[in-house]
């Protein structure tokens, strides 16, 4: 069901995490799947270019409260949040026993170490590798080496942690280098499991201001970014819900 205009999962995570597990064992198709949040579907409603490389995506993910409100009210009722650090989360613990081997390419320095630690805390020991790809305009020399290490490593699903949208696009382009079931952007998942930021309080997530908690967190990188996100959310959401209603 679309929101925003971008054709959302909305069968529930659970129901993801199943469907993703049985595809991820089969034959290999580079499948992008993204918990795109309220900034994701906004750029995508207002930039066609964006939107264009969004709708290459098998799956984009409810990765916000707003977007599952907006997909019940619209009678999606098996809808539920898909957040990229629950989802990724759920995966991985999901996966430890099975024969699915992860990538994970994102964060500062550091990160995707850190986070390959917190896999195995979880149990899972399938965790191939690591990458953290340059601050810079990534080339075609820098895709042509990455898929090399990811070639060597045998990985069936690459994670990429690298912020929206330049994840989205960087995902997209990926894909035309590599041969693994899924490439998956999850941004702050990076930071999160890897006990670089703080995730906000349950209740908070809950009643759909994680965005907040965040903005005061991180002033610098995200108050321009969700004053100016929310209220054309909310604008567009509005609009949405009274055409699903016409």
């Amino acid at each position: 069901m679309k929101v925003l205009g971008t054709e959302l999962y909305d069968k529930g995570i659970q129901n993801a995490v199943d469907e993703f597990l049985d595809l991820a064992q089969t034959t290999p198709k580079n499948l992008l799947v993204s918990p795109s949040d309220a900034n994701v579907l906004v750029l995508a409603k207002k930039n066609i270019e964006f939107s264009s490389v969004l709708r290459q995506y098998f799956w984009n993910l409810p990765d916000g409260v707003p977007s599952v409100w907006v997909l019940k009210l619209k009678g999606a009722k098996k809808a539920n949040r898909c957040s990229g650090p629950d989802f990724f989360e759920q995966i991985i613990k999901a996966s430890k026993d099975l024969s699915i081997n992860h990538f994970l390419c994102g964060g500062a320095d550091g990160i995707s170490e850190k986070l390959k630690l917190q896999c195995e805390k979880w149990g899972n020991n399938n965790i191939v590798g690591t990458n953290t790809p340059p601050f810079k305009t990534v080339t075609n020399e820098d895709f042509q080496a990455l898929a090399t290490k990811i070639k060597a490593s045998k990985a069936d699903i690459i994670w990429i942690g690298l912020g929206a949208p330049k994840q989205i696009y960087f995902s997209a382009e990926l894909a035309k280098y590599v041969t693994v079931n899924f490439i998956v952007p999850i941004g702050a998942a990076f930071d999160f499991h890897s006990g670089n930021i703080k995730k906000a309080p349950q209740w908070i997530q809950n009643i759909g201001l994680e965005w907040f908690y965040r903005m005061l967190k991180e002033p610098k990188r995200l108050f321009k970014r969700y004053i100016r996100v929310v209220p054309q959310f909310i604008f567009f959401a509005i609009g949405d819900i009274f055409k699903n209603r016409t």
